[in-house]
């Protein structure tokens, strides 16, 4: 099959004219694009009329050109790398994109957190340990370099807490999220364990 790289238009930016449940028009020159998006996405498209920049991949198969868009330049890089994936196509890319925000998402391909992907509507556990298979390694390079929500420099003290929490039957996902928040205000082992602890549930 014919594949594009997607990379006929990077970005558009327009004005923003409609707006509903996984799409939304941008107008831009007097073109009105018709772009597929996330609930994240959809989330920031927020006030009809307003200016938006989205970033863009235009999706083509022998008889189907659909342009998708994003918000933020991460959004778009998580999807391009889940359409890699045999059996996931750009709808289901899209539904697993709308899952969660893209910090929850991204510690849970990073940790192997399969439970919580599952939950994913559409997602089946096959697929969720495909996309943690092929995408675990890069996602993990990707936050240590931003450090985001896992906080790439994980420290000794809040690996332990997170394992602690771990090894208690919490989520990776939630383990990490509770820990990092802990963070802010508790220090030490057993003092993150604690504050981590309210975070949760």
């Amino acid at each position: 099959a014919f594949k594009a790289g997607g990379n006929m238009y990077n970005y558009i930016k327009g004005t923003l004219v409609a707006a509903e449940p996984g799409m939304v028009v941008l107008e831009n020159n007097g073109i009105g694009y018709e772009l597929g998006v996330s609930g994240n996405t959809l989330a920031d498209a927020d006030k009809i009329g307003k200016e938006m920049k989205l970033y863009t991949y235009l999706y083509v198969r022998e008889d189907v050109f659909s342009l998708y868009g994003f918000s933020r330049a991460e959004e778009k890089t998580l999807f391009m790398r889940l359409i890699d994936i045999s059996g996931v196509g750009p709808k289901l890319a899209m539904q697993i994109l709308g899952g969660y925000d893209l910090g929850t998402l991204t510690v849970a391909i990073a940790t192997g957190d399969i439970k919580t992907l599952s939950k994913i509507k559409g997602l089946g556990k096959k697929t969720a340990e495909l996309i943690v298979l092929n995408l675990r390694e890069q996602v993990a390079v990707d936050m240590a370099d931003a450090s985001t929500e896992i906080g790439g420099s994980m420290d000794a003290d809040v690996s332990d807490a997170v394992f602690a929490l771990v090894s208690l039957g919490v989520s990776n996902t939630e383990a990490v999220r509770a820990v990092q928040k802990a963070k802010e205000t508790a220090s030490g082992v057993s003092d993150l364990i604690a504050t981590a602890l309210k975070f949760i549930g």
